[in-house]
């Protein structure tokens, strides 16, 4: 029976270590706040010393959309509508923060060990140990004249 990635490693250390990773993953994303200053006055970009706030992207999509409904072939109207959306989505993503919440230092070394020790195990579980169990357990041969 072949073990974890089709090598002769150990399985139950594939899973630990699996484990291991996601627990750790699972720690560092459950420490990370996430906050947004997404408003319709909020200042998306900056063109030529004037900002164009959020509320000021949906003009050109209402214009695009009314474009769109008259004429539906008008690709003037489907440029409008969907550049404003590609410009609000890129605004609000530029406006996420993140930030880490306050954590011991206890905290912070288990999610490192749970992680690293994790890929490490993982990364063991993958070895091919055939050979290495074969050379090391060969008696040496004596020759008989």
């Amino acid at each position: 029976m072949r073990g974890a990635g089709g090598t002769s490693g150990g399985i139950g250390q594939f899973f630990i270590g699996l484990f291991m990773m996601i627990a750790g993953g699972y720690l560092l994303l459950n420490s990370i706040v996430v906050r947004s200053s997404f408003g319709f006055g909020y200042r998306l970009y900056s063109y030529g010393g004037y900002g164009v706030t959020s509320g000021m992207v949906l003009f050109p999509f209402m214009i695009g959309i009314a474009m769109v409904f008259y004429n539906s072939r008008n690709p003037f109207g489907w440029l409008l509508s969907l550049g404003s959306v590609a410009a609000l989505v890129a605004g609000v993503i530029s406006s996420i923060r993140f930030s880490m919440v306050g954590m011991s230092a206890f905290d912070l070394i288990m999610i490192l060990v749970l992680g690293f020790g994790g890929l490490g195990l993982f990364l063991r579980s993958l070895r091919d140990i055939d050979r290495r169990i074969s050379l090391d357990d060969q008696p040496d041969k004596k020759q008989v004249n």
